[in-house]
């Protein structure tokens, strides 16, 4: 038998809000380094619990790869965090309220 419990609703974006951050990224980093159409995804984000009722985006900054060409998903025992994209991370949320400011 399995019992199976689902906790975390499915992670539902919103069209103007992803073009928010698709614009907040773009100021960031300049055109051509966003991709605001990627394909969608199946999965849920326990973080979006928070966002019930309101809408939103969600993002997602890319890690890089290691010299080798190789990388590691988060949530798996090899995934190396790499601490060189803090400052693009912070300055990304400086750039999403001065887009949502303007």
């Amino acid at each position: 038998m399995v019992d199976y419990d689902r906790r975390y609703p499915p992670l539902v974006t919103h069209s103007e809000q992803t073009d928010v951050c698709v614009a907040a990224a773009t100021a960031l980093v300049g055109e051509g380094k966003v991709n605001g159409e990627a394909p969608q995804l199946t999965g849920s984000e326990e973080l979006f619990l928070h966002a019930r009722g309101a809408s939103g985006g969600f993002v997602m900054i890319g890690n890089g790869v290691a010299p080798d060409g190789s990388f590691h998903n988060v949530h798996t025992p090899d995934y190396d965090f790499n601490d060189a994209i803090l400052t693009l991370g912070a300055g990304y949320w400086v750039s999403l309220v001065q887009e949502e400011l303007s």
